[in-house]
């Protein structure tokens, strides 16, 4: 199997390992297989896929968009590294209101899937970083939404204290005050 599956604390976030055939070449991974990810679970068609550049320090999130077009992601940082994190917004999740933080790296080759019902938010933590990650709807500029960063409620332990941020990210509302729309519903 080209991949390894591992739960996070919160258990519907899960850190995917390729399995890295290095040589005297470079090396060969897969980084997707719907086959595998369906049978641990991620079943979800992935609809769009977007990559960005980051310089140290920049954090972008939380991000999540609302129903009916609520996004899962994949995420994997393909140069440089990241501390990536999900939130769980699941009114009534025995999780709401925790995170999860990873490092992603383009060494590590580790990936993170977050499904619809986080917030996901990444901080650039080497020179630069590039982005990949792959979502499970399309944009949907109208249901965008966000929480903010430094939420004390949620405490997340970003490793800058000061970010650069984008405009909007400095205007969303604390996790208390957000109205997601999502409501756990137990397997």
């Amino acid at each position: 199997m080209p991949f390894t599956f591992s739960p996070t604390k919160i258990a519907e976030v899960i850190v995917i390992e390729p399995r890295v055939f290095p040589d005297e070449r470079g090396f060969f991974m897969e980084s997707y297989k719907h086959s595998d990810f369906a049978a641990h679970g991620i079943g979800e068609q992935f609809r769009q896929s977007n990559q960005s550049r980051s310089a140290r320090g920049i954090l972008r999130g939380l991000h999540y968009q609302k129903p009916p077009r609520a996004q899962g992601k994949l995420v994997r940082a393909i140069t440089g590294a990241i501390f990536d994190v999900a939130v769980d917004l699941r009114q009534g999740a025995p999780t709401y209101g925790q995170w999860v933080g990873i490092e992603l790296s383009a060494d590590n080759k580790k990936m993170l899937y977050a499904p619809a019902g986080f917030a996901h938010g990444f901080c650039v933590v080497s020179a630069e970083a590039d982005i990949l990650y792959m979502t499970t709807d399309e944009y949907a500029p109208a249901l965008e939404s966000g929480i903010a960063w430094d939420d004390p409620d949620l405490n997340i332990a970003w490793p800058v204290s000061t970010p650069q941020l984008a405009d909007k990210d400095r205007r969303w509302p604390r996790w208390r005050d957000a109205d997601s729309g999502f409501v756990y519903q137990s397997k």
